[in-house]
């Protein structure tokens, strides 16, 4: 007799569950053959995402973390692709959760609240705690705080700013921006509106994902955490996407696909700036890498070299200095977990905390990474880098500003972000003038409705 239709369903989740686990596992026993622990440790079994030039720099920390100590032996555990979150409950349903786990998705709140890992304060002291958040940064201590508790810490952050083609400025006579009306200015010259014939180069484009920058820009917050209200009709976020939604009014809808399209074609991951194809734009830190490669190739192949620089995000009269949108990698330990007090100890080592600023300064120059701490900036290692990379320093800068905020660390946020980005892409590629204030009211009550469901869900 044929299986009914719930039983096959049941039959397929099981099965998939099965494989899941036995896949996670094998790639842990894989991984197991390079990183033989001693007898008199404890292993620390770590899941990172990191693949090529960064997995070998992950695999540098933990071997000087090893080799710092005694007690404990870390064994990374490379986790690339997607699904990471998938993963993780699979170990956790199987029972072999890692002992600590990097991760840099919205999801620190949706875990915490189900239980999934622990909040520090099970692995570390009230007085290591309190030290902890004194010393980390205020936009990295945003990313990992959870009502009133930390969950994990930041081994890095994720900062945006402006970048300019000094080289093709210069062409029309123009500075870098200071102000959103200058911004304005050079988007208007270098590219005017009406023009009957597609656009070869554009001055700046608002970038529809990043309404989470320029929303704090303007002065406004999606998020009110002591009313736990989605606050997307508030002045400052209707007045960013306002002024987001005007560059599809001066072009159309259509010129900014056609042109965005365009970007996707070039070849490889080749920035946009180094195509001419504009003279701002916006982006983070990784960039002044790709930077000095191109810089170094036009020196090499004996062409002129273009000048850049960078900038924070220019504001309003009314709004707010080097203000932003922050993400970053963060460090959880899994409910579970085998090793607890060794996960908490491998956290320490990498992000600097606790007498290990000068072994996490090496680690950021190494990664091209933003530290979470001014004492780890502070640290001659970092400096040196600094001198020598004066662009990196205005990152550094707007990382230890109080104005830079992640997507609010609440359950539900990888929904809030997604439907926040959805809202301004609509928006700016709507065929008729959108009604921006109705657009907003309507996804503030949704995103309201799924994160008042995902709070009452244990």
């Amino acid at each position: 007799m044929p299986a009914n239709p719930s039983m096959r369903s049941f039959l397929t989740i099981t099965l998939a569950l099965l494989l899941g686990t036995g896949l996670v596992t094998a790639q842990q026993w894989l991984s197991r053959g390079n990183h033989q622990v001693p007898t008199d440790r404890e292993e620390v079994v770590f899941w990172h995402f990191w693949g090529g030039a960064d997995r070998v720099i992950v695999e540098d920390v933990a071997q000087r973390f090893n080799e710092s100590q005694a007690k404990y032996f870390v064994r990374p555990v490379a986790m690339p692709g997607n699904n990471l979150d998938l993963k993780f409950f699979l170990s956790v349903t199987g029972g072999d959760p890692p002992d600590l786990l990097n991760i840099d998705d919205p999801v620190i709140a949706d875990w915490g609240h189900r239980g999934a890992i622990l909040p520090l304060d099970e692995v570390a002291s009230p007085e290591e705690v309190a030290r902890l958040e004194a010393w980390l940064f205020p936009a990295a201590r945003r990313l990992v705080t959870y009502e009133g508790q930390l969950y994990g810490v930041p081994n890095g952050l994720d900062i945006r700013a402006l970048y300019y083609n000094q080289t093709m400025l210069d062409r029309y006579g123009l500075s870098p921006p200071r102000t959103i009306a200058d911004l304005d200015h050079i988007a208007e010259t270098i590219a005017p509106p009406g023009k009957s014939q597609p656009y070869d180069c554009h001055g700046y484009l608002p970038d529809s994902r990043r309404i989470w920058a320029w929303g704090p820009v303007f002065g406004g917050q999606f998020y009110d955490a002591d009313q736990q209200k989605v606050t997307l009709t508030n002045p400052g976020i209707e007045v960013a996407l306002a002024w987001m939604v005007s560059y599809r009014d001066r072009y159309g809808a259509a010129e900014i696909a056609r042109f965005r399209h365009g970007d996707q074609s070039l070849p490889g991951k080749t920035f946009p700036l180094f195509a001419d194809r504009y003279a701002v734009v916006m982006d983070g830190q990784w960039r002044v890498r790709d930077i000095r490669a191109f810089q170094k190739s036009q020196q090499e192949k004996g062409e002129p070299v273009t000048q850049f620089g960078v900038i924070p995000l220019p504001s309003p009269p009314d709004g707010k200095q080097n203000a932003g949108w922050v993400n970053g990698n963060n460090f959880v330990i899994p409910r579970g977990a085998k090793c607890p007090s060794g996960a908490w100890a491998f956290m320490q080592f990498w992000c600097g905390f606790d007498g290990h600023e000068a072994e996490a300064a090496e680690t950021s120059v190494a990664g091209g990474w933003i530290p979470v701490s001014q004492q780890v900036v502070d640290q001659p290692a970092f400096q040196k880098f600094l001198n020598a990379e004066p662009m990196f320093r205005t990152f550094i800068n707007l990382a230890g500003s109080d104005q830079q905020y992640p997507v609010p660390v609440i359950p539900g946020a990888p929904y809030f972000n997604n439907r926040v980005k959805s809202l301004a892409e609509q928006a700016m590629s709507s065929a008729a003038k959108p009604d921006l204030k109705q657009m907003l009211e309507e996804a503030q009550t949704q995103i309201q409705t799924h994160i008042d469901r995902a709070r009452s869900q244990e």
